[in-house]
């Protein structure tokens, strides 16, 4: 792929198809928006591979927690098997343990369950006690395709100062910028060398409403401005 990554969020197959019709890269899978996004059903997985050749990063997550015990995994393990088998293209997860730090030990577990298929860490990491901390030990982990982040908790437009300093620091490769993104960040992000960009709430009205391709085609342009 030449320029930059675009990532929408698809609740579903309506949602899919706009992404694409907009021009998106890939589509991020997700249900329940108001827990910040949960793990989806393989039919609704299966339902978009059915009718939208998009890549599909799928979410594993069982609630609106960063934690994950051994049953939690186990769940996890079971329900990533089911949707590659549906047609997820890769995953998105990642853990905190109860100190705020990376949970290597769960995220690991994950890592091995799905491989070889590619995966995110999702903003998990802007949640972490020490955030440098996290950052440092997520990024050296196997098969990683991309970190979702904002550099802060509460967004982007907050978190710029980091995101120039990870990009910097030649981590803009694996930066997916996402978590309150918002138009007028692009033209900084894009020239501090981030290259994926990841919308959800920006291209449609509400999350009660589907996504709108003229609004994916005006991210399009606006991330392919190189």
């Amino acid at each position: 792929m030449t320029g930059s990554l675009l990532e929408v969020i698809a609740l579903d197959v309506r949602d899919a198809v706009a992404a694409e019709r907009g021009g998106a890269d890939r589509v991020e899978v997700v249900a329940d928006m108001a827990a910040d996004g949960l793990t989806p059903s393989p039919e609704t997985v299966a339902a978009i591979a059915a009718e939208c050749p998009l890549p599909q990063m799928v979410m594993l997550r069982l609630d609106a927690t960063f934690t994950a015990g051994p049953e939690t995994l186990d769940r996890l393990r079971r329900a990533a098997k089911e949707l590659a088998q549906a047609g997820a293209a890769g995953f998105v997860f990642g853990f905190l343990d109860g100190d705020g730090a990376v949970d290597l030990a769960a995220t690991e577990a994950l890592i091995h369950a799905v491989s070889p298929l590619p995966w995110t860490f999702h903003r998990a990491v802007d949640h972490a006690a020490d955030v440098q901390a996290a950052w440092r030990a997520v990024r050296l982990l196997p098969n990683l395709a991309t970190v979702l982040t904002s550099g802060a908790p509460t967004g982007v437009a907050d978190g710029l100062p980091v995101l120039k300093s990870r990009a910097e620091a030649g981590d803009g490769s694996i930066i997916m910028a996402g978590g309150g993104l918002k138009a007028p960040h692009v033209p900084a992000l894009l020239d501090y060398g981030v290259r994926a960009f990841h919308v959800g709430s920006a291209v449609r009205e509400s999350w009660s409403e589907p996504v709108d391709p003229r609004l994916v085609q005006r991210w399009r342009a606006l991330v392919d401005r190189d």
